[in-house]
C-alpha cells in the first residue's frame, strides 16, 4: 500500500471513530447509548461467524462488508472503554497495545534475531509457534501451556487448540481410542481431531464444509420435492428423504 493509501485508510478509520462518537454521544442514537460491553457480546460473536462464512464461501464483497461490521465492534467497544470512570482507554491504546505485542512476539523480525530474515537460516513454522507460546506464557505468568484457551470455543476447535498447545510444549497426547473404534462418542470425536491435527487439517472448518454440503443437498431436495399442486406451498412427500447417515 502506498503512503497515500495509508493516509486514506487512516482517514476512513478516523471517520468511523467520529461516527461512533456521534452515535454514542447525547443527541445520538438511543440504542447505541444503551449498550454495554456485555450487551454487545452476541453481536461480536455473530460478526466473527459471518466473517468466517464469507471467507469459506470465497465471497469477496461479503468479506469486505463483514470485516467492516467486525471493525465496528472493535471501535464500539473502544468507545465504551473511554467512558470507564477509573480505567479509561480508547482505540489508540488498543492499537498501540497490539502493535507492541506483535513486535514482542516476533523477535526474529524486530529484535535480536532479525538478521535471520536477511539471508540466515529461517526458523521453521513449528519453531515460531513454539516461541510464540513461550513468550505468551512468560508475559502472562501462566502456569500451564493450556492457560488462556477460551472455554467458549466450539468443542472441536477447543480440542484441536489443546492438542496443538500440548504438542508444542512437548507433552504427548495419545488417545487410546481409534476414530472408528468402540469407545464412547467423545473419545471417538477426539481421536478424529487428533488425526486432523496430525494432518494439518482444521477439524472445525472441515466439519463446517461437510455440513454445508448436507445443507445444499437438503435445499436441493426440498426444491425438487415441492408439490406443484399444494396451495399452501408445503413440501410434497418426496421432499423429506434421508440425507447422509441421519434421517429426521
Amino acid at each position: 500500500m502506498t503512503d497515500r493509501g495509508d493516509l486514506a485508510g487512516l482517514r476512513a478509520v478516523h471517520d468511523l471513530v467520529a461516527v461512533m462518537d456521534r452515535l454514542r454521544s447525547p443527541g445520538g442514537c438511543p440504542w447505541d447509548a444503551r449498550q454495554t460491553h456485555a450487551s454487545l457480546v452476541p453481536y461480536a460473536i455473530e460478526e466473527v461467524h459471518e466473517v468466517v462464512e464469507a471467507i469459506e464461501k470465497d465471497d469477496r464483497a461479503g468479506l469486505r462488508e463483514e470485516l467492516g461490521d467486525l471493525l465496528l465492534q472493535v471501535v464500539f467497544h473502544a468507545r465504551l472503554a473511554q467512558e470507564h470512570p477509573t480505567d479509561p482507554f480508547g482505540l489508540d491504546e488498543v492499537a498501540a497495545g497490539i502493535a507492541a505485542k506483535l513486535r514482542r512476539r516476533h523477535p526474529h523480525v524486530f529484535e535480536e534475531d532479525a538478521h535471520l530474515a536477511e539471508g540466515g537460516d529461517e526458523p521453521g513454522e513449528e519453531d515460531l509457534h513454539r516461541r510464540w507460546e513461550q513468550l505468551k506464557q512468560a508475559e502472562k505468568a501462566r502456569v500451564s501451556t493450556l492457560d488462556g484457551i477460551p472455554a467458549g470455543l466450539p468443542a472441536l476447535a477447543r480440542a484441536q487448540k489443546v492438542l496443538g498447545r500440548a504438542r508444542r510444549a512437548g507433552v504427548e497426547v495419545d488417545p487410546q481410542v481409534d476414530a472408528g473404534g468402540s469407545g464412547d462418542l467423545g473419545e471417538r470425536l477426539l481421536a478424529l481431531v487428533v488425526q486432523a491435527d496430525a494432518s494439518g487439517v482444521d477439524a472445525e472448518g472441515a466439519l463446517r464444509a461437510a455440513v454445508r454440503s448436507v445443507e445444499a443437498a437438503v435445499r436441493s431436495r426440498e426444491a425438487a420435492g415441492r408439490a406443484p399442486h399444494a396451495d399452501d406451498g408445503s413440501l410434497g412427500p418426496s421432499a423429506a428423504p434421508a440425507v447422509g447417515p441421519v434421517a429426521d
